[in-house]
């Protein structure tokens, strides 16, 4: 029953019906209108503020330059005997586990007319401060005869079936060279005091090296291609007169924590004269003096 200027109006059943349903429908909008209201203020609420990205300061320092990839002669020089020297520790370890060397193979030396002359050979080392001092004899056994060459004191003495002479000058320079201009002319740069030369990079095949010149005490230049990727020395070239050799390595492996190739192939103005290949190799065995003598 509702009042209108002083008078009683009365609905009739069916019309109060109505207005409970209109009603419950205002309220259910209200609750509605209130609940969209609430949802929004919680979202303005937790959703936190886009953080500002702040800005990048500029670095005013000039770009240090990367060493492995401009290196000096030193770094890659000295990169190399690192590799080599590997789990042993680089030059120490390389000073210490080879003081004394036997290896132990096979050399095939193949003649301009075409023939070939197989051997064993035995290879035997105690090392020096340098390469001045290094104490070296290898013995090369062929089927009717046995030949070998001694290095001591930077002087070359020959034995042929156990009767000793002079080698000629071409033996004993070849046999110099695989001395100073091997991978220890390299390994060993610093105590033979030799000078460094880093021509830069060269690529072959797709692969880069760089150039290495090493000039002994002598005068003897050697030139070394290193990986530039694993510091390996994959070949080396050195020149006598008018002839240019060529030595490759392969086949590098570990022997006693160094890296050693196991095969290596000499070439003589890029023609292939010998092909050796390591079948042991023994560090730190006890050799006698007396095998580095002739008398």
């Amino acid at each position: 029953m509702l009042k209108s200027a002083g008078k009683d109006f009365c609905y009739s059943e069916e019309t109060q019906l109505v207005l409970l349903r209109l009603k419950s429908i205002i309220v259910l909008v209200a609750l509605l209108a209130f609940g969209s209201v609430f949802t929004g203020a919680q979202t303005a609420v937790s959703s936190p503020s886009p953080t500002p990205t702040p800005e990048t300061k500029k670095d005013n320092k000039q770009t240090k330059t990367d060493p492995s990839k401009n290196p000096t002669a030193e770094q890659v020089a000295e990169s190399a005997i690192f590799i080599y020297g590997g789990f042993a520790g680089g030059r120490p370890g390389l000073n210490q586990i080879r003081k004394s060397a036997v290896e132990r193979g096979k050399v095939v030396l193949k003649n301009a007319d075409g023939t070939s002359e197989t051997a064993t050979y035995e290879k035997r080392v105690l090392r020096g401060e340098n390469l001045e001092k290094e104490r070296v004899r290898i013995d090369q056994e062929f089927p009717n005869s046995r030949f070998s060459l001694i290095y001591k004191d930077a002087k070359i003495i020959g034995l042929f079936n156990d009767s000793v002479f002079t080698p000629g000058a071409e033996t004993a320079t070849a046999f110099t060279n695989q001395i100073w201009r091997g991978l220890e002319g390299l390994l060993r740069y610093k105590e033979n005091e030799s000078t460094l030369n880093l021509i830069g990079k060269e690529k072959f095949m797709g692969v880069e090296y760089f150039l290495l010149y090493i000039k002994d005490k002598s005068g003897r230049t050697t030139r070394y291609f290193i990986s530039a990727k694993s510091f390996r020395v994959m070949w080396l070239e050195y020149s006598e007169g008018a002839v240019k050799y060529t030595r490759k390595f392969y086949d590098h492996r570990w022997a006693q924590g160094t890296l050693v190739p196991y095969r290596s192939v000499l070439l003589e103005n890029g023609k292939e004269v010998e092909e050796s290949n390591i079948l042991t190799v023994t560090y730190g065995q006890k050799i006698e003096e007396d095998i580095f003598q002739t008398s």
